[in-house]
């Protein structure tokens, strides 16, 4: 069964969560925990028995209905979807026709077979749905549980900005459930797929732990595989990487982005801010120099509040040709002014 942390993504805290839960614990207070840009979700549920409420947002479809899946706390039938498990491996996807995922995505992101059977799922998941035959959580758990299982085979390099050009790609996709969280029932957890600068004005928290896109990579295109199997809107795709239509851009990937961000911190309600970042912004690459220098989150972090700033070295992701060497990630805390 898959972890929340057993997915490929860029800009994951996976292997930092342990330092950053210990820079939280040892530097903040409070009952209520805000993740603004939960991305893979792990920061979370990481820190699932440290606070009492929770709040978790992020503005791809594919990471809401994954949080959906992990943290909802709604019932569900645990037998039933293991059975729904082992009747979709036991198709035999030879026999299958063409559908929306093999058409545009076969002998491409997967092998042509696999990607029958991975449309084949996501379209009998929607008619369950739609049938009554599960329920809401039932359809999370299954829905994020197909993402994971189509992201441990997809033939890409971590991303889907593009995929990998070889012949006759591996059949290896296995239909796999996602091991749902469960939480203290004196503990609530709220999610959203929000604009997280609209979102900051209507909550308000203890400890908000904000890890923003700081250069001009676009999470939406990205993900935009994942993202168009979990809408299934099945629109007309352009390029090579099979893309749809531009949609949910975010402002932090583009030139604004320090406006942006100096917009969200006033606008936090919290009584402390956790911030991470990482040098970048000396990439070589163009698309990988961040938005937002390190003395411009200084600035605005120093407004709100005492700043504390901690570092260390930590070894960039790379999927492409970007090169960072003395690569370092950091952590402020702001400890916000009183207002009194």
């Amino acid at each position: 069964m898959f972890n929340i942390y057993n997915r490929r993504y860029t800009g994951s805290k996976y292997k930092l969560r342990d330092w950053i839960r210990d820079l939280i614990r040892n530097n903040c207070e409070g009952n209520s925990f805000f993740d603004v840009f939960a991305g893979t979700g792990v920061v979370t549920e990481y820190m699932l028995k440290d606070y009492e409420n929770y709040i978790i947002n992020d503005f791809l479809y594919s990471n809401e209905i994954i949080y959906k899946g992990f943290f909802l706390q709604e019932n569900y039938n645990m037998d039933k979807l293991m059975q729904m498990v082992e009747e979709y491996n036991s198709i035999n996807k030879m026999n299958l026709g063409e559908n929306y995922v093999s058409i545009n995505f076969g002998d491409k992101y997967f092998n042509r077979n696999d990607a029958k059977l991975i449309g084949k799922i996501r379209e009998d998941l929607e008619s369950k749905i739609k049938k009554s035959m599960i329920n809401s959580k039932e359809y999370y758990i299954l829905l994020a549980s197909l993402l994971f299982s189509i992201d441990k085979i997809a033939n890409t390099c971590g991303h889907y900005d593009a995929y990998r050009r070889i012949d006759n790609i591996e059949s290896r996709f296995k239909y796999e459930l996602i091991l749902p969280k469960t939480i203290n029932k004196n503990q609530t957890i709220e999610i959203y797929r929000e604009d997280a600068n609209v979102l900051v004005k209507r909550v308000k928290t203890d400890i908000a732990f904000i890890d923003p896109p700081y250069n001009s990579r676009q999470y939406s295109r990205f993900y935009h595989v994942l993202e168009n199997i979990t809408k299934w809107e099945k629109p007309e795709l352009y390029g090579t990487a099979l893309k749809p239509k531009e949609e949910n851009m975010s402002e932090y990937c583009r030139s604004s982005a320090p406006k942006i961000f100096k917009d969200l911190i006033n606008n936090l309600d919290a009584k402390y801010v956790v911030v991470t970042y990482n040098n970048t912004y000396n990439s070589k690459s163009s698309a990988s120099k961040n938005k937002i220098t390190l003395d411009e989150i200084k600035s605005i972090l120093n407004e709100k509040g005492e700043t504390k700033i901690f570092d260390k070295p930590y070894k960039f992701f790379n999927a492409g040709k970007t090169e960072l060497k003395n690569h370092r990630e950091y952590v402020f805390i702001t400890k916000v002014k009183s207002n009194g």
